[in-house]
């Protein structure tokens, strides 16, 4: 008993030690200058770059909530929710908020699928459509040599349609799985459009399918299955993948809002369709899928799944996607966009440090901000802003671009000389557009960054193009 209570002491002691307490106080500084030290994501070089407080930066651009996790070197280092969680009940959003994560579903998802590879109940390089029960994907000219597989799904290379949903309000009848797969729901069909392995288009569609092959093949509803063999597991036992979102839980579920600030109906939209876009949980939880994947991926040491599987995983492919989240140079993840919900999941392969960034608002522009805040806090590749430089260019250089273009679903807009660039300003302008130049024929917004493209045949300028917009000049 001396014993422990000696330890008792000395665990205390250390707790309240001048070196925690420093540790800590190093720590708020840390997290304070991340919060006053957001940038804008587009710049262009040579301007000042303001500096935004993250609060202030969310009232500005209309943003109800924020909430971060920030895992360094194995733990979470720190977590915090900024702003409110619902605006009519004035509450609050905290680390415990719950938010619907949107397409970071579909790697929590793909856990399962490769734990079924490791298994060998699934092979990723076999057809689907076998190990499918209560419904087959529909086989066509496409399929006829090339078949969908796991691993096509995973990497969005099957041919699959359907990019993603809407998701349903409350009191909507929602459809099954298998009707959703067949356009009974509020989208089209998914089925296969083009020869399997050609090319890379993502699609929801195909994780729908992996989430109905799952539930098949273990004859268990998806969120249980993912709840006992995945979430669990990893510790994100406050997550879950059910939809409608159970009573329990709607207490500290955020509620969804537009850019324009209306609130989602029914609070947040219902997504049968999980494994694609149904996760709710929190920063805190979700940081904890990168805490695992990092630590398999930094020691190659088997974790929850084998270091195998993980190197696999993490190869980029097609469009820098690996088997469940996307890959880059230096870091993988995800991000997501539900109705009312934007997200973000950012690991880095070479530094022990992921994060988590999840807001209740169709506007998600201050995501990147705040990654570009961290990225630089924590001397981190890979997180860098959206550059733009101006070229100088002389009057008779900008001549040749100015004149009136027709856009056949815009109308009419009028280019002519402005300052050192040129302005747009036409039937789908609020107002004048002023456009800097990049190159001879690229020029870009200097509000959005957005660049608009000169069409040149031989030394004539003969139209525009912005976006999937394009205007033929006419005078």
């Amino acid at each position: 008993m001396k014993v422990l209570n000696t330890l008792l002491i000395l665990l205390i002691l250390i707790a309240c030690s001048p070196e925690t307490g420093k540790n800590k106080e190093l720590l708020s500084t840390r997290i304070s200058r991340i919060e006053n030290g957001l940038q804008p994501n587009f710049q262009i070089q040579g301007d000042s770059i303001p500096n935004y407080k993250i609060e202030e930066r969310m009232k500005e651009l209309g943003i109800p909530g924020v909430s971060i996790a920030v895992i360094n070197g194995g733990h979470i280092e720190w977590a915090k929710g900024y702003g409110v969680a619902d605006s009519s009940e004035n509450r609050l959003v905290t680390s415990e908020t719950m938010f619907l994560a949107g397409s970071i579903s579909k790697p929590v998802a793909a856990i399962r699928a490769h734990q079924l590879a490791e298994d060998g109940v699934i092979n990723l390089d076999s057809n689907v459509n076998q190990y499918l029960s209560s419904w087959k994907l529909p086989e066509n000219e496409f399929t006829e040599i090339e078949k969908v597989t796991t691993r096509r799904i995973l990497n969005h290379t099957a041919g699959l349609t359907v990019w993603g949903f809407p998701g349903y309000d409350k009191g909507d009848t929602i459809p099954s799985v298998a009707e959703v797969l067949n356009g009974k729901g509020n989208t089209d069909s998914v089925h296969v459009y083009k020869e399997p392995g050609e090319s890379w288009m993502y699609s929801g569609g195909g994780y729908t399918i992996m989430q109905l092959m799952i539930s098949d093949l273990e004859k268990t509803p998806f969120p249980e299955i993912m709840q006992s063999n995945v979430l669990d597991p990893l510790g994100m036992t406050l997550s879950t993948f059910e939809n409608p979102l159970p009573q329990k839980y709607q207490s500290i579920a955020a509620t969804g809002y537009r850019a324009s600030g209306e609130e989602v109906e029914g609070k947040w939209p219902i997504y049968p369709e999980m494994a694609a876009a149904g996760l709710w949980t929190t920063p805190s939880q979700l940081i904890l899928w990168a805490k695992e994947v990092q630590k398999t991926q930094q020691t190659q040491e088997n974790g929850l799944l084998k270091v195998e599987t993980v190197n696999e995983m993490l190869t980029s492919g097609m469009n820098d996607h690996g088997l469940g989240p996307g890959v880059s140079e230096h870091t993988y993840g995800h991000g997501g966009a539900d109705e009312g919900f934007r997200a973000n999941l950012v690991v880095w392969k070479e530094h022990p440090v992921a994060v988590v960034v999840m807001v209740n608002s169709d506007n998600g522009s201050i995501i990147q901000e705040i990654l570009l805040s961290i990225a630089n806090e924590y001397l981190l590749p890979g997180i860098e802003p959206d550059l733009r430089k101006v070229a100088n260019k002389s009057v008779v250089e900008r001549t040749p671009m100015v004149g009136t273009y027709i856009f056949p679903e815009l109308g009419v807009a009028n280019v002519t000389i402005k300052e050192n660039g040129l302005e747009i300003d036409g039937d789908f302008t609020d107002e004048p557009i002023l456009l800097l130049p990049e190159t001879d024929s690229t020029y870009f917004n200097t509000k959005s960054g957005t660049y608009y493209t000169f069409l040149l045949e031989g030394e004539n300028v003969t139209g525009i193009k912005f976006w999937k917009y394009t205007g033929e000049k006419t005078e």
